[in-house]
């Protein structure tokens, strides 16, 4: 028996067609995550965005959430959440072929294609048009489940400019070592301290400089150390986009000393607007990209109370 057009219509409707005006704010977005140069993202697709997972030996993960409201169109036909595995680095790649410095280009992403490839063509040039296929593969193993929980009835978090945490952490090299991240409520201070082949401590003090640390939320006294490799990955490719707006990074200690830090990217389309209506007070609703990373700490190292 023959299926009727429409069912098999329905059988060939790909998961995911999905239209992104911003190839560079994707573009930075998975950068954030891509700590080295050959690294595996796992994508999944729901009616509500795309999520894409990087993860490292159990102890480092990554996820960058691309909600649907960042896509100019996003049509899910898909069962349940697909998923698939990707290079990510030959997806960064990919994705920057489409991206036009100071141009706004609108790019088409479409899975699965006929052999299951993740398909990307432009959509808005009328000299040419640039298409790509990018092998995907089933992934080997499922995200490990971070879990992340508060640590108490008052969360533990603090908020500081982009650029300093980058700095701070970059300054605190100690390559093979741990870096022991201290918080504590009076006076409100964080503290990041290394220890190498001498020590290196670098305080950041709510009171005194806010302009650095926006936010802090801590009742008791807490420390955990971290290896220092996994914490650089967390800030080693931010996007000078957001080092230039001057963002913030929050960071918060959960259950068992769970770190996670989560950044915003933009992907809002670059300004193209007439300057008049710019002073009229019209703003394009903010885009973000939310990138979050969980660390686990070094399972020897207990916390501190007062």
């Amino acid at each position: 028996m023959n299926a009727s057009p429409s069912e098999s219509e329905a059988e060939e409707a790909p998961d995911l067609v999905c239209q992104l005006d911003n190839v560079q704010g994707m573009v930075d977005a998975f950068t954030t995550v891509r700590w080295k140069r050959h690294q595996d993202a796992v994508v999944e697709l729901s009616e509500h965005g795309v999520v894409l997972i990087v993860e490292e030996t159990g102890c480092l993960q990554a996820k960058v959430y691309l909600q649907r409201e960042l896509f100019v169109r996003y049509e899910f036909k898909g069962h349940g959440r697909p998923r698939f595995g990707v290079s990510l680095g030959l997806f960064v790649d990919c994705l920057n072929t489409f991206s036009v410095p100071g141009k706004s280009s609108v790019i088409e992403i479409q899975y699965p294609g006929p052999d299951m490839q993740l398909l990307v063509k432009s959509v808005d040039s009328l000299e040419s048009c640039i298409y790509a296929e990018i092998r995907t593969r089933i992934p080997d193993t499922v995200s490990w489940d971070y879990n992340f929980e508060p640590a108490g009835s008052t969360p533990i978090s603090f908020t500081v400019k982009s650029a300093a945490l980058k700095e701070a952490i970059d300054d605190l090299e100690w390559p093979g070592s741990s870096i022991q991240i201290s918080l504590q409520p009076n006076p409100p201070t964080v503290t990041f301290r290394g220890e190498g082949h001498g020590d290196l401590q670098i305080d950041f003090t709510y009171y005194v400089n806010t302009d650095l640390l926006v936010a802090f939320q801590c009742d008791r006294q807490v420390s955990y150390r971290y290896k220092y490799k996994f914490l650089r990955a967390t800030t080693s490719n931010i996007p000078s986009a957001v080092i230039k707006d001057n963002r913030g990074s929050k960071l918060t200690i959960g259950r068992g000393g769970l770190l996670k830090v989560q950044h915003l990217v933009s992907v809002a389309r670059p300004t193209t607007s007439h300057p008049r209506i710019d002073s009229a007070g019209y703003q394009q609703p903010s885009r973000i990209a939310y990138i979050e990373f969980f660390v686990k700490p070094e399972e020897d190292e207990a916390t501190i109370h007062d």
